[in-house]
């Protein structure tokens, strides 16, 4: 049987695409005035070190999340900047740790 591993792939392309849209919709639906639930019956641990034995192995943040943060927010759609702008706000400290 084969077993999925979030760790591994953590903060990889598909990650931030899937995230990016996930605060999009959830935005949006803050917007109305009747109240709604979500729940994700697939989360993982919800935080991952990219320094993490498993997401070193892989690397698979390097082409995902790695390469945004290096880049200025303003060049980005609306979306990758609220995306980024949460990011920095779990990693005050400036270093992309989880």
């Amino acid at each position: 049987m084969l077993s999925y591993r979030h760790g591994f792939h953590a903060g990889n392309h598909a990650d931030v695409l899937k995230h990016c849209v996930l605060i999009s919709v959830l935005e949006y639906m803050q917007q109305k005035i009747s109240p709604f639930v979500y729940v994700d019956t697939h989360s993982g641990a919800g935080m991952y070190s990219l320094q993490d034995e498993w997401a070193e192995k892989t690397r698979d943040h390097e082409t995902g999340i790695t390469r945004l943060w290096q880049q200025a927010a303003s060049d980005m759609p609306p979306a990758l900047q609220t995306y980024l702008q949460k990011i920095h706000e779990l990693n005050p400290s400036g270093e992309l740790s989880q």
